[in-house]
């Protein structure tokens, strides 16, 4: 590992005890986070390192720390309060904050992250307090490489970058969009045990279109409409090209950029820099991985399923891209598959004609599918693609509240025992049909699983657990294997195996039959996913680190998974220091 900072460094002694080597002293050294234990500071590190009656008496280890916290975060009644509580203990002790997320992991995911993240984006000029990873703006794109190489963490691997034109179901953030990249980098660490002090959260800060931002006296971002075409990605070619000489092992994950640009980032880039985007690829693993789980209860294979996918954005097209990957992996054609996967967006079902987005190409269906149809307009609706092809999947990325109705899912219903249903849209408010509603409109008989965390379900005397369809059942395990391996690429057999490991876990574990394992689960599931990834990476060449091949994997991912733990502080002397 090369150093990690000027500040603080991991080292090893000669006795192999594992400890911090510090390069400051006194009140510097509790304004680190990355290094500050604060009461844990035993009485002899605050002797050597001048802390002496600069914290309370009582020395307190991490778990008391950690027990006082959460004692404090339970007493807090809103959502966005405890996200800001857990913010300020992140800038004060990383260690102690994924101490604490990680005692606590299906209580405070969903603060950290999605249902809350959403909001903490849309309101973030105002819950502004500390800085935190790199914001690139037309201002200094141009001073990108100098920023990168003062940026006080030097070992950089993991960079989670938006440019925050789609956070969620909310749409263009402008700056708000590094919330996003801190709150998705912190599932990396707690789920993925990837070190926190080797990622960056980054946020290209291109504009706005949103009025509301513009107009509003203390945003913080570029006053100004968003770039487009060859200056967009003029300053996006510096970064990455800033990314590849500072950082050369450095994994960068796009996250939340509209389709309009997202699928042309992920084309211009994957074959520079290992890269992926999570909401193309990493949902679609995560819903194939669902639907597998799906097909392996109802005692079917992945090749009797007829699939709608509603949207189609990044999340949709990226769905049926896997999904599709998947089919043909299994042994269907090009022309069977287009018999199987049919996307939906908000004109009707996709259909083959001029002018098409080349991402939606694969997909799009020959107008004599519904020669016979009967149809209220020129383009099938949902319900009348519903109504004809019979699918027995529906997966929503549509961020359109309300649209699988009660008429759907009960035709849907219908024609199978067991229809597969999977609102995936997030936040809550953009799902398209609430399980509570799916449930009763199917008699209890669809499987769902949702985007976002929703509380059980009670119908016709029986309990329906909801588990949530989440990436981070993916990018933590595929950016930790990436990150090992040093990969050059980020292969499309990585993905799709993300998908298979994470369904042969479901199937390992779940024998309840749920589609999606519990949160509470996260770092075993990555590991899971880890390693197979790993090993995937290794046998097509994505992986540099061949002298990897043949070593146990699981013990070796094991052994690359950070601690939040606190280690012994010793002082080096800037004479001293490397």
């Amino acid at each position: 590992m090369t150093k990690l900072s000027d500040y603080f460094d991991y080292q090893v002694d000669s006795e192999n005890v594992r400890y911090m080597e510090v390069s400051i002293k006194g009140m510097t050294l509790l304004r680190i986070p990355g290094a500050n234990k604060g009461t844990a500071f035993t009485l002899q590190e605050r002797i050597d390192l001048d802390l002496d009656g600069l914290l309370p008496p009582v020395i307190a280890d991490l778990e008391q720390q950690v027990g006082r916290l959460y004692s404090s975060y339970q007493k807090l009644h809103n959502d966005i309060a405890k996200y800001q509580f857990l913010r300020a203990i992140q800038e004060r002790s990383v260690v102690l904050f994924f101490a604490l997320l990680e005692r606590h992991l299906e209580e405070m995911v969903p603060i950290v992250y999605t249902p809350t993240i959403g909001l903490a984006v849309q309101q973030f000029s105002s819950l502004y307090r500390t800085a935190r990873g790199v914001t690139l703006s037309p201002e200094n794109i141009d001073r990108v490489e100098t920023i990168m190489q003062k940026y006080p963490l030097y070992d950089v691997r993991m960079i989670v970058v938006t440019d925050a034109s789609a956070i969620l179901g909310i749409g263009d953030q402008g700056m708000g969009g590094l919330s996003i990249c801190i709150g998705k980098l912190a599932l990396y660490t707690v789920g993925g045990g990837l070190c926190p002090f080797q990622s960056l959260p980054i946020n290209l800060d291109v504009g706005t279109n949103r009025k509301e931002l513009l107009d509003d006296p203390h945003y913080l971002g570029v006053r100004a409409k968003r770039l487009e075409k060859a200056a967009y990605f003029d300053l996006v070619d510096k970064f990455v090209h800033a990314v590849k000489i500072t950082w050369p092992k450095a994994i960068i994950q796009w996250e939340d950029f509209t389709k309009d640009v997202a699928f042309d980032v992920l084309t211009r880039y994957r074959d520079k820099v290992p890269c992926f985007n999570d909401d193309i690829q990493g949902t679609g693993a995560m819903a194939l991985a669902g639907l597998l789980s799906a097909c392996h209860k109802k005692s079917e294979s992945l090749l009797d399923q007829v699939v709608v996918v509603v949207g189609a954005g990044a999340g949709g097209i990226g769905v049926a891209s896997i999904i599709r990957a998947g089919m043909l992996n299994a042994g269907l054609t090009e022309q069977a598959v287009k018999q199987h996967i049919f996307v939906v967006d908000v004109n009707g079902l996709i259909l083959e004609e001029d002018g098409l987005d080349y991402y939606k190409l694969p997909f799009a269906q020959p107008k004599t599918i519904y020669e016979t149809w009967s149809l209220a307009a020129d383009t099938p609706t949902l319900l009348e693609v519903v109504q004809n092809l019979k699918p027995n999947v529906l997966i929503g990325l549509s961020g359109a509240t309300g649209i699988f109705s009660q008429t759907i899912v009960e035709t849907l219903s219908a024609y199978h025992e067991t229809p597969v249903i999977f609102p995936l849209s997030n936040p809550n408010a953009n799902c398209e049909a609430t399980p509570e509603d799916i449930i009763r409109w199917s008699k209890g008989r669809a499987l769902v699983a949702t985007g976002s965390p929703f509380p059980d379900v009670e119908y016709d005397n029986k309990r329906y657990q909801i588990r949530q369809g989440n990436n981070a059942f993916i990018f933590p395990g595929l950016g930790l294997a990436a990150v090992i391996g040093e990969c050059q690429q980020i292969s499309d057999g990585m993905i799709l195996e993300s998908a298979y490991a994470l369904a042969d876990y479901i199937q390992e574990h779940e024998s309840e039959g749920y589609m999606y394992p519990p949160i509470k689960d996260l770092k075993k599931i990555s590991v899971f996913v880890a390693t197979r990834v790993l090993m995937r990476a290794l046998e097509d060449g994505s992986a540099t680190r061949a002298d990897f091949k043949g070593q146990d994997l699981v013990k070796l991912v094991e052994a690359n998974l950070w601690k939040a733990e606190y280690l012994p502080c010793r002082y080096v002397g800037d004479s001293d220091a490397h």
